[in-house]
């Protein structure tokens, strides 16, 4: 791929990552979680979509709560939201896996770079993942929109994760897997987007500089940086 000239004269000193579908999978998928986690709780059926729905308006939620207060008052329902999150959290947590590798990768990057996350979702859920991972102290910066003023793909969010880096947004490579939220919202930001893309995810996208396979993002995605 061709990088542009006026990025190619740009020194990157600090790579930043999305979390879920990115650095780390779920073994089950997530319309299955979210309908045993309500038979659990004896709630009522909720669609995948609606949830995707409710999410996108709590990203800086301290927990899930308001989300499922939300659909549990659109269906009539009198289970506790809290208890519903807290089920939906716990099974979440449970199912996801960091990508091959994933721990040392991150080591490794961090001799060279600056190694930051910004992941969306409310705090305690995201917060949950990561020690759920053991990366509690995987990266030099790990910001969560939970505890932030917006989400991705507001640019609001990419200047959080930029201050917190300490460095210009032409030199710093965000790498995430939804064409939205993470290369729409890095490109608008100024930074570089590198797509990750795997079966079933988003096509890749024109408005990233570089795409790379997700089983191959620990083995590619360092000789990528030095040629962005």
């Amino acid at each position: 791929m061709l990088v542009p000239p006026e990025r190619s004269l740009v020194t990157i000193r600090a790579v930043a990552f999305d979390l879920d579908y990115t650095l780390a999978v779920p073994t089950s998928d997530r319309t299955t979680i979210l309908r045993n986690a309500s038979v659990a709780t004896g709630a009522p059926t909720l669609s995948r979509s609606a949830y995707l729905e409710a999410h996108s308006r709590n990203l800086t939620s301290e927990t899930r709560t308001p989300i499922f207060e939300h659909l549990l008052a659109q269906r009539g329902s009198d289970v506790d939201p809290a208890a519903l999150a807290t089920e939906y959290r716990e099974r979440i947590a449970a199912a996801l896996v960091p990508i091959d590798g994933a721990r040392d990768f991150l080591s490794s990057l961090r001799e060279t770079y600056t190694v930051g996350l910004l992941t969306n979702g409310p705090r305690v859920a995201q917060r949950d993942k990561l020690e759920t991972l053991g990366w509690t102290d995987a990266f030099d910066v790990a910001l969560v929109t939970g505890e932030l003023d917006a989400g991705k793909p507001d640019p609001i969010a990419f200047e959080a994760l930029l201050d917190a880096l300490g460095t210009a947004p032409e030199e710093t490579v965000y790498v995430g897997d939804d064409v939205d939220a993470d290369i729409g919202g890095a490109d608008t930001a100024g930074l570089v987007p590198v797509q990750v893309v795997f079966e079933g995810g988003p096509d890749p996208d024109p408005r990233a500089a570089a795409h790379v396979e997700r089983e191959e993002l620990t083995t590619r995605l360092p000789d990528l940086l030095e040629e962005l």
